[in-house]
């Protein structure tokens, strides 16, 4: 029945020429020739600017004119300081069989290209090994940002005489030091100090004797190899990360590997398609910033970059099951590009450009996404259906997928509908629920309804009935950052250019991100794509569907907004935020567990490396532990609370701060594991120190990473957000940055993360600004152990009496 109804709409999903003629076809063929031709010169000019950074043709052509000017300057007024100089650049001449049969004004041209040309070469890798040896420093991390010494002042004028101008995406990306391999004594040394608040002593002193065994017989041997690899690969250990952490995972993708971003706070429109288009339109516009290599590369302090690698593989991007192990594929780009949206069960391609390849505007992908809605509608195929619930089949386990995927998508009409859906910049999903409370709506966006959501796909779009939106994001390809940045950039433009009329509908986008006024007249409809669902299939659909709801309905998820201060009160009393949330954390867990301490997993990232990705912070510490049990007792006085929690905290900024700087133990010994295994070895210290259970898995998510963006108030959307006062000094030339201006505060995209332990919460955090904290709280109702609720509660508690703590009169006098 699917072929069949294929057969009267369109046999063919993909994009064909316009036109029948001959003539007309060699036409189109010529056109799309020059189009491919000018996108591959555009890109290797590109790769050999980014190859040539941070130097530029301006830097060659400068040192030839210069070599000829000197050497023409000698030939009429000899100067004897230059005669060694001229001397070696003419001998030159010699080597080139340039005699004085040719022209004097041709030799000086050669010999001068030659000359400058390896002066450029020779400039260039000195400041591109100058620089990595320079943004090896991380002195600076150590150092208040307002007291630096004067060694680090003159480092970073450095680093910036070193760094070029105007840098692209991936310029800095040959200039990133490579992640060292840290000592194994010292791994070994930070590991045993982890542990040590959770084991008693007999566990703790067998772990120990582990630990000398390894680092005295086999760690040697492993130590040796991980060196060589480091040596030759751009990171010892990210890619074995992606391979046997994400991509050889089995468990399903939600809950256990995907996570989500929400628009929290932020709902300029209730109108669906409206909502949907802006988004998708600032997504595409963010996918050719990317292609261009527009986007600003991410500087830390203005200065230190961040390596960019993870943002090439953010569309056109998806996970394919495989038996033992995943295949992450990216696609390049093409010619034709197109999303797939989903709508009541049915899916649809849609092309992003017109006939002449140009981007379509934002009113064209509302006439679209109302459209499919009201195709959907009438559409013979439900949500209910197993057609329909074909996304199903993507939350299963991933040896199971892979086995359906081959036997029943490998051929015909579905490894048709299959392959564009894969070869989509991302899938758009136009939900028709809506939910008034938070935790419900992210609790959705992290694992659906079982039905709709294409988990492999890099990311996948939500929009509901309400215009409220969220990301569904894989997560082997990349870290919560990468996709919070494109959700940020989105929302940051949908409101800096005013993307609504009154009634919720969608304006022409004016600046930097134009959008035509009348819309394209020969766009292309969506084209339904259709499944070949035998009785077989359909049977195994709807066990993916009841397996799917049964893993979703285990989940317990809340969100929560923590309004009675933020990061405001927390900087007064001179506490890092991060390490002040962590001590929250583990407070509320010790009352949640009835006194336990959990082993502690926060992510940090390691991206000031080349393809470095994240490691892990131990934030329990025996100083956590010692404060944690004196905040619980009655008998401790409020100044030892104060100071062990201030001894607690400084532990963990510099524990988390040498986790950037890749002096972590965890991504080493996991190296060291995998060489192990590798060689035939079998290590029991290594088995037992990667198998503890990470009972509390935290992470702290990133904001405002557009603050860097500047936009031009002269566009007449932007004319009325600044004060009168600003416009009368700057009345033509003026910016503003987001966040630091008087625009209304608009929160950042909000990560939402899984949980690593059955028995365990899963906590996601984000201090917005100095009077919010933004907490995600995951766990499993089929725990006894776990209860979100009276965890949000205990935390709750647990930051008011840290506060109450700080509250003392008492203590702010001492103060």
């Amino acid at each position: 029945m699917a072929e069949a109804r294929a057969a009267i709409t369109r046999p063919d999903v993909r994009l064909h020429a316009e036109g029948t003629s001959t003539k007309e076809a060699e036409v189109e063929l010529l056109k799309s020739t020059f189009r491919s031709l000018k996108k591959c010169a555009f890109r290797t000019r590109r790769q050999i600017q980014n190859g040539l950074w941070p130097t530029t043709w301006s830097n060659l052509l400068g040192a030839v004119l210069v070599i000829a000017a000197i050497i023409h300057f000698n030939h009429h007024y000899e100067y004897a300081l230059l005669q060694p100089i001229i001397h070696a650049i003419w001998s030159l001449s010699d080597i080139l069989y340039l005699d004085e049969r040719y022209p004097y004004n041709f030799r000086l041209i050669v010999v001068s290209l030659v000359t400058g040309l390896g002066f450029f070469i020779v400039l260039l890798y000195l400041r591109q090994y100058m620089l990595r040896m320079l943004l090896a420093y991380r002195g600076w991390m150590y150092q208040p940002p307002r007291s630096q010494s004067i060694v680090t002042l003159l480092w970073g004028l450095m680093v910036r005489i070193c760094s070029g101008h105007h840098p692209t995406l991936y310029s800095y990306q040959n200039s990133l030091p490579r992640m060292p391999v840290p000592p194994l004594k010292s791994t070994c040394q930070r590991f045993l100090s982890s542990v040590k608040p959770l084991l008693d002593s007999e566990e703790y002193n067998k772990m120990e004797e582990l630990s000398k065994d390894f680092e005295k017989n086999l760690g040697p041997k492993l130590q040796f190899i991980l060196q060589l690899k480091s040596w030759w690969a751009t990171n010892y250990c990210t890619d074995w990360w992606e391979k046997y952490v994400y991509l050889m995972g089995r468990s399903p993708l939600p809950i256990n590997s995907n996570y989500y971003c929400l628009d929290q706070g932020w709902y300029p429109t209730r109108e669906q398609p409206s909502r949907a288009a802006v988004i998708t339109y600032f997504f595409l516009k963010y996918h050719q910033e990317l292609e261009t290599e527009q986007l600003r590369p991410l500087l830390i302090r203005n200065t230190i970059p961040t390596c960019m690698a993870q943002y090439e593989r953010t569309f056109k991007t998806v996970r394919i099951p495989k038996e033992d192990v995943d295949e992450l594929v990216h696609f390049e780009h093409t010619e034709q590009e197109h999303i797939v949206v989903i709508c009541g069960g049915n899916m649809y391609m849609v092309p992003v450009q017109d006939s002449h390849g140009k981007a379509i505007s934002c009113l064209d992908l509302e006439g679209q996404f109302e459209w499919i809605i009201a195709d959907a509608k009438h559409s013979d195929v439900k949500r209910e259906h197993p057609e329909g619930s074909i996304p199903a089949l993507t939350g299963l386990p991933r040896t199971e997928w892979a086995t359906i995927r081959k036997e029943y998508f490998g051929d015909g009409l579905n490894r048709q509908s299959m392959e564009t859906i894969e070869e989509a910049l991302f899938v758009v999903l136009l939900e028709d629920k809506t939910f008034s409370e938070l935790s419900d709506r992210a609790k959705y966006i992290m694992h659906g309804d079982g039905r709709s959501l294409w988990f492999d796909k890099s990311f996948c779009l939500v929009v509901f009935t309400d215009g409220k939106c969220g990301i569904n994001a894989e997560h082997s390809w990349a870290d919560a950052p990468v996709i919070g940045h494109m959700l940020e950039y989105a929302l940051t433009y949908e409101f800096v250019y005013r993307t609504y009329n009154d009634k919720g509908r969608c304006n022409p986008i004016g600046g930097a991100h134009r959008s035509h006024n009348v819309r394209t007249h020969n766009l292309q409809r969506p084209c339904r794509l259709y499944w070949d669902v035998t009785p077989q299939l359909a049977q195994i659909v709807e066990n993916a569907v009841t397996f799917c709801k049964k893993n979703n309905d285990d989940l317990q998820h809340k969100v929560i907004t923590h309004d009675d201060f933020g990061k405001g009160f927390i900087k007064k009393i001179k506490v890092s935020p991060d390490a002040f949330i962590q001590l929250a954390l583990q407070i509320a867990y010790y009352k949640d567990s009835e006194g336990k301490h959990p082993l502690t997993y926060e992510s940090s990232m390691t991206r000031l490396y080349l393809h470095g990705r994240t490691e892990t912070v131990r934030s329990l510490t025996s100083e956590a532990k010692a404060f944690v049990q004196a905040f619980m007792s009655k008998e401790a006085s409020r100044e030892e609370k104060i100071r062990l929690m201030r001894a607690a905290a400084e532990k963990h900024a510099i524990m988390y701060k040498d986790c950037m700087n890749g002096k972590g133990c965890d991504r080493h010994l996991f190296a060291l594991f995998v060489v192990c295994r590798g060689q035939g070895y079998d290590s029991e210290f290594l088995k037992s120190a990667l198998t503890l259970p990470w009972t509390l898995s935290t992470s702290q998510q990133p904001q405002q990473q557009m603050t860097a963006e500047h936009f031009s108030v002269n566009e007449p959307e932007l004319m009325h957000m600044l004060e009168p006062e600003a416009l009368q000094v700057f009345p033509f030339t003026c910016s503003l940055t987001l966040y630091e201006t008087q625009l209304p505060q608009i929160s950042p995209p909000v990560v939402g993360l899984a949980l690593f332990s059955d028995d365990g919460y899963g906590v996601s955090y984000m201090v917005p600004d100095e009077n919010r904290i933004f907490f995600h709280v995951s766990s499993k109702i089929s725990s006894n152990k776990t209860n979100s609720e009276r965890f949000v509660k205990n935390l709750y508690s647990s930051l008011a009496e840290l506060k109450e703590l700080f509250d003392d009169p008492s203590h702010s006098s001492s103060n």
